[in-house]
């Protein structure tokens, strides 16, 4: 993982992949605190197996920091080992305090920001803080997320709805009053593809899992959702040839989800390209 605070750009310019990824984890999972004559701090404390997202923050951010680790017994180990990254610095706490990371308890008033920002990213951000990526017991690929936020959550479903058009109706459990949101399979694999690039800024033990859902496929015999319309190769070579799934719906008259997924399975080699005539 090699983020630098990119060249051109100020700090926290959320169009910036890096800056818009970085932003959604702290909503997550940093903590703004306030003290008096304008001292505080942002502290995000992680396991210590993911101190490199918090290293390459502090590459990141053009202000002094910490990162510092401590052990100790929690309610489900005797010797937990965390990682603590520190930033005091007040421009950059008013920087990120404007953009709408509250000051003090904040998990259900966290909203998207107001400027403009690299929505993917941003989302890869809150999946990696508050989500999961994986594979069910029964080795289907999935992604959730968990928020007590109903701005959060209903942009989370958005972006996956736009990509997937698969829609969710947002519903807090009754046991501790939040969200929890669940896509598999198919959808899955698009939401994952989509967020999970290659060379982006994540956690690495999830961009891991979200690679090892190219490997899944539909048993024969599993009924989809709907009947599919096979393919042809004249369509595969005008989508590769697009190469924009977006562009290509309108061209093929299908659906932008069925496009991005072809093509995501075109280019990650579970269906050949056909050659050119």
């Amino acid at each position: 993982m090699a983020a630098h605070e990119p060249s051109g750009h100020d700090f926290m310019d959320l169009e910036v992949p890096e800056y818009a990824y970085m932003f959604g984890f702290l909503q997550m999972d940093g903590h703004l605190s306030a003290q008096s004559r304008d001292r505080g701090c942002l502290t995000v404390e992680l396991g210590a197996r993911d101190i490199e997202i918090l290293r390459a923050f502090q590459r990141l951010t053009p202000h002094n920091s910490t990162i510092s680790q401590r052990t100790r017994a929690t309610n489900f180990t005797e010797s937990h080992t965390s990682a603590v990254w520190k930033l005091h610095s007040l421009e950059a706490r008013t920087t990120l305090n404007e953009l709408g990371l509250p000051y003090g308890r904040k998990s259900s008033k966290i909203a998207p920001p107001d400027v403009a920002f690299s929505r993917r990213d941003y989302v890869r951000g809150v999946v990696d803080a508050d989500g999961s990526v994986g594979h069910t017991s029964q080795g289907f690929p999935f992604v959730s997320l968990t928020t007590a936020s109903t701005a959060i959550a209903t942009f989370f479903c958005d972006h996956t709805r736009d990509l997937t058009g698969i829609g969710r109706t947002l519903k807090r459990n009754t046991r501790d009053d939040i969200y929890n949101i669940f896509y598999m399979k198919e959808p899955a694999q698009a939401l994952a593809a989509d967020l999970y690039y290659p060379g982006c800024l994540s956690l690495e033990r999830k961009q891991a899992k979200a690679d090892s859902f190219t490997s899944w496929s539909r048993p024969a015999g599993m009924r989809a959702a709907h009947t599919r319309r096979r393919w042809t190769p004249e369509e595969d070579r005008l989508l590769v040839r697009i190469g924009d799934s977006s562009a290509a719906a309108d061209h093929l008259g299908r659906s932008r989800t069925s496009c991005h997924m072809r093509l995501w399975r075109l280019r990650s080699g579970q269906v050949p390209t056909p050659t050119e005539q």
